[in-house]
């Protein structure tokens, strides 16, 4: 526990100086062959489970000390320590005397009886220290002020519990492949190797507990793919039929066009700029045997890749803040700036302009978020319907299911994650 306290810690803070937590996970992982799985899954836990609950974090570790620390490596440890003892069944005194262990493997000795302090003060006042940390917006939603203040201002009645949401483990949703099950069939397949799960929707089945995919029943072979319950709710809106020339314009990792095709037999063109993120849609397509035209290129510039054919359905999931999926990536709370959301519309306004010259008359393009923000949403929609007199917005009752969210809005809660739609069709 020593070294996932050091490891854990380390990455916590390569994630608070501006890198993203999968790409330091990834580097831990290659840093650190000799981790077995159970040290692996105990680190990711402490980092995922820090940046989760940071805001809260660092306001006790403000109460608990005299002065700023200067030592960054101290504070991160001292932050996954309390995380630890705050939302973990590990027994306090083996925690604590893990972290004053970690000091002297970081090189820190001068540390540990600091370190011993803090942590067994909180022990000792631990209510107290919660019950004033509480009154902190900051530390009570462990979501960064201007984030808190937007969904506040945007959804006065749903806000609080879509933070409370983004701090809780995401649920692990799986699309069943239609060519080759149903879902009753498959829930009956669960039910025979013991794994407890509900039908959600059309085509999604929550699983009770999550699961690595190899022991999910049937991954490999194709009969289900990871996708949350709100993103397989594209598909189906597309509204795809048999020989119909469709785009999925960012379509990295893949699970929508999988999706799409598992619907219909369609000419599907998967496009994506990332040409090693595409091979994740040929590994995924593989997988589930279906078969589209993987195209490398960007969707603001049509003219480098495109046929001149138009298309009759387009996704356009478009690049975003990830608001509303902060849960699954916690570091994006702490890594987005407020300034970011202006420059996701931006990039947002440009696909749209650039792919909707791409759709036939009569055609239809889904634009997608994993968004909850108003501006990269709603916002984006009604700009672009004043600039268009030729697209009409269609009315979507699989997503517009609470009448006080806005049209196309889902937010994040146990069933599926934070999610916008609005479909367009082409005069």
């Amino acid at each position: 526990m020593v070294e996932a306290q050091k490891v854990a810690a380390a990455a916590v803070g390569r994630v608070l100086a501006g890198r993203s937590l999968d790409a330091e996970l990834g580097a831990v992982w290659r840093r650190h062959t000799q981790l077995a799985a159970r040290e692996r899954a105990a680190i990711q836990d402490l980092a995922y489970g820090t940046l989760r609950f940071l805001g809260r974090l660092e306001a006790l570790l403000e109460a608990l000390l005299q002065k700023p620390l200067r030592d960054a490596r101290l504070r991160t440890l001292l932050l996954v320590a309390l995380y630890q003892l705050g939302h973990t069944r590990a027994a306090p005194h083996a925690i604590v005397d893990h972290a004053v262990r970690a000091c002297e493997a970081l090189g820190l000795p001068a540390a540990k009886g600091l370190t011993n302090a803090v942590l067994r003060n909180f022990l000792r006042n631990r209510a107290a220290l919660i019950a004033r940390a509480q009154r902190s917006d900051v530390a009570r939603y462990s979501h960064p002020q201007w984030w808190i203040d937007k969904l506040r201002t945007q959804y006065p009645a749903h806000y609080a519990a879509a933070l409370e949401a983004d701090n809780r483990h995401p649920p692990l949703a799986l699309r069943v492949n239609r060519r080759r099950a149903v879902p009753d069939d498959y829930l009956a397949l669960l039910a025979r190797h013991g794994i407890q799960a509900r039908p959600v929707g059309a085509y999604a089945v929550l699983l009770d507990s999550p699961l690595p995919v190899e022991r999910i029943p049937g991954f490999a072979e194709g009969l289900v793919s990871v996708q949350d319950a709100a993103a397989q709710l594209a598909a189906p809106l597309l509204d795809v039929h048999d020989g119909m020339r469709v785009l999925d314009a960012c379509a990295a990792p893949g699970g929508k066009t999988a999706h799409a095709l598992e619907l219909a037999d369609a000419e599907l063109t998967a496009l994506d700029n990332d040409a090693e993120r595409l091979e994740r849609v040929r590994a995924n397509l593989a997988r589930l045997r279906l078969e589209a035209k993987i195209v490398c290129g960007d969707a603001c510039e049509p003219r480098e890749w495109w046929d001149g054919k138009p298309f009759e359905r387009i996704l356009l999931d478009a690049p975003c803040s990830a608001s509303g999926v902060a849960r699954r990536h916690p570091d994006i709370k702490w890594l987005r700036r407020a300034t970011d959301v202006a420059q996701f519309t931006q990039q947002q306004r440009r696909m749209l302009e650039a792919l909707w010259q791409l759709l036939a008359r009569d055609g239809k393009l889904l634009y997608a978020t994993c968004s909850v923000f108003h501006e990269e949403n709603g916002g984006q929609i009604a700009q672009f319907l004043e600039r268009h007199g030729d697209a009409t917005r269609l009315s979507l009752p699989a997503v517009d299911n609470d009448p006080q969210l806005p049209a196309g809005q889902l937010l994040p809660d146990e069933r599926h994650d934070g999610f916008f739609y609005a479909l367009l069709q082409k005069a």
